[in-house]
């Protein structure tokens, strides 16, 4: 009878790893028993280790010699073919549900393969026969960091036919935004044109991607479960699969947290409110690293829910059903829903209701740009102000979006601030159309300044926004207004661990006197030896605007040096005109310091990149 327990069933915590009867007959059971306790506790990534280097022993000694038939092993099913499944994310959404569909499929049988688009040997893909692809787009129409090269390779000449292969995408977005899930599309598009067979119709998930990314996650299990189904049993014991413990906190399990410190960090005059907000995790256990980002879940401000009930006149205290929870009109649109940014089927309803002809040009394709400028420049409470419309309570609970968390790059270490995370805050708060406007979260957090302010917060681990291994490298950051924030905890965290390499801050702001975010502590810092280097840029301090980009090019030899020398190099900030901005000043640089040509100079950018040397954090 077989020692190894039933499909699906797993062994306790700490339990000896389970010895099959092939083992015991190969080894003995002295040796077997050995073995056992050998690899007792052993993380998986030193089994692997292991595995290599006994296949090596074996190879150095020769031919495997002929032996005693072993006893007949336990025969199970196991697939005739493998699921690779590709993400690209850039706020690990994405990875997420390309983890969950790894499980889920694993859990059904399958032979699964996984890899972030970065890391996927694009030549592979000829010999692919079931691919699914979970992938965000940023922006307005932009893919994340880690697939540029994925998605660039794909929409080339270099692309192979795909006849073979058959696939799905699901696709996440945001539909504030014009070009929604814009990348997905594309790449459905794309593969179907080199010749691949939809296997499932592409999904499009907005902010709150929940409901449809599990809808398409079922599916494409399903569909892959037909696709790989065994046609014969092999003579092998197929190893059990478990998914991972779900972690004690998440996005769906936040910590609350309480707010140590609320201090503004712009000065008099300046026309931006900027804030150093610290919050206590208590004995949560909430553990981040530097390039991590802290999500917070906001409530919407009162005066805007007051707003919304005057001006659709209708009663706060009505009790309105969704999703199966009945809650109080005023509670949906304080804790549950979005109140501030425009959707795009929120403005298809609008228009309809208000029957405005305005806004039905805006949605037609003749009026992207108008659409584009109105998603830019109005919120919601906008629309309702300017093309009245009869909403009812239920209507209106049904057609917004859930309110979903804002992320905030975290700006501290660990090592050195323990059970805490600092945030450096940018309140939205300006006049638009005779009205106050304000931003949900920064808001939120800006207006939280009372005894035991408390907020639900979660981490959210960037693994493509991490320090160098080597801490001999140097490292170049390059993080205008509140980009400057993971940078703080970078140089906290190479502080307390004593790294050797050398630390290049680029900084940039409006004016010097102002908005000069932490400028003591880089003061200090330059002082300890902490920080070695910094370059500043106030844009509005003389006639000429001066930005960051305009520093990098005028330290340019040395910038490049550096990076020839192994240095890192970190953007974080806005994605719309600073980062393209910034990489450009590169590209300059590598041509002008390093004799290269332009197309070159930005292949040289893109090996910095696949070699994580050239990290991005950008919003």
């Amino acid at each position: 009878m077989s020692s190894l327990p039933a499909k699906g069933a797993g062994r306790p915590t700490g339990a000896l790893p389970m010895v099959s009867p092939y083992v015991s007959a190969m080894l003995g059971e002295e040796r077997s028993a050995l073995l056992q306790r050998v690899v007792e506790g052993l993380p998986s990534e030193t089994l692997h280790w292991l595995s290599g280097y006994f296949a090596g022993l074996a190879t150095q000694r020769g031919p495997v010699q002929e032996q005693a038939p072993a006893p007949t092993p336990v025969v199970q099913a196991v697939p005739e073919a493998w699921l690779t499944i590709i993400y690209g994310t850039q706020t690990n959404n994405s990875r997420m549900l390309a983890e969950r569909l790894k499980h889920q499929a694993e859990a059904s049988g399958l032979s699964v393969r996984l890899y972030r688009a970065s890391d996927y040997p694009v030549r592979e893909i000829a010999k692919e026969r079931l691919l699914y692809i979970v992938i965000s787009t940023q922006g307005d129409g932009d893919p994340p960091d880690d697939s540029r090269g994925f998605v660039e390779f794909l929409l080339s000449k270099k692309a192979p036919k795909l006849e073979q292969l058959r696939f799905s995408v699901l696709g996440l977005g945001d539909s504030s935004y014009p070009k929604y899930c814009e990348i997905g599309k594309i790449l459905d598009t794309r593969l179907a044109q080199l010749g691949a067979t939809r296997l499932l119709n592409r999904a499009d998930c907005d902010v709150d991607f929940e409901p449809v990314a599990q809808g398409w996650l079922d599916q494409a299990v399903g569909k892959a479960t037909e696709e790989l189904a065994p046609k014969t049993a092999t003579a092998v014991v197929t190893p059990l699969r478990t998914a991972p413990p779900a972690p004690k906190h998440g996005k769906e399990a936040p910590v609350t947290a309480e707010i140590l410190v609320n201090q503004r960090l712009t000065g008099r005059g300046a026309n931006k409110d900027v804030r150093h907000i610290e919050l206590s995790l208590g004995d949560s256990g909430l553990a981040y690293e530097p390039g991590d980002s802290l999500g917070v879940w906001p409530r919407n401000a009162p005066e805007l829910v007051a707003d919304f009930v005057s001006l659709l006149k209708v009663n706060g205290e009505t009790e309105v059903t969704r999703d199966g929870r009945a809650l109080p009109l005023q509670q949906w649109l304080t804790e549950e829903l979005e109140l501030t940014k425009v959707s795009k089927p929120f403005l298809e309803r609008h228009a309809a209701l208000s029957g405005s002809t305005d806004l039905q040009r805006l949605l037609a394709p003749e009026g992207a740009e108008a659409f584009r400028a109105l998603l830019k420049t109005h919120q919601i409470i906008d629309l309702l102000r300017l093309w009245p419309a009869p909403w009812t309570a239920e209507e209106l609970v049904r057609a917004l979006r859930k309110l979903a968390p804002r992320s905030y790059s975290i700006a501290s270490s660990q090592k050195r601030v323990g059970t805490e995370a600092h945030l450096t805050v940018a309140v939205v708060d300006y006049v638009a159309f005779g009205a106050r406007h304000t931003g949900t979260a920064s808001y939120f957090l800006a207006t939280r300044t009372g005894d035991e302010e408390r907020v639900r917060v979660f981490v959210e681990p960037n693994d493509r926004f991490r320090l160098p291994r080597d801490s001999a490298r140097d490292v170049i950051m390059i993080g205008p207004g509140t980009g400057v924030a993971p940078f703080r905890a970078f140089v906290q965290e190479r502080a307390e661990t004593g790294a050797k390499g050398r630390n290049w801050l680029f900084f940039g702001e409006q004016h010097f006197r102002s908005q000069f975010l932490y400028q003591t502590e880089w003061q200090e810092a330059l002082k300890k030896g902490e920080l070695h280097r910094i370059s500043l840029a106030f844009s509005r301090d003389q006639v000429e605007k001066i930005y960051v980009q305009q520093r990098l090019r005028e330290a340019g030899k040395d910038l490049y040096a550096w990076l020839e020398g192994g240095a890192h190099l970190y953007v974080c900030g806005d994605a719309q005109r600073m980062a393209p901005d910034v990489h450009e000043a590169l590209i300059d640089i590598a041509t002008t310091h390093g004799g290269r040509s332009r197309e070159d100079a930005e292949s040289w950018l893109s090996t910095l990149r696949d070699e994580q040397r050239y990290q991005r954090d950008v919003y």
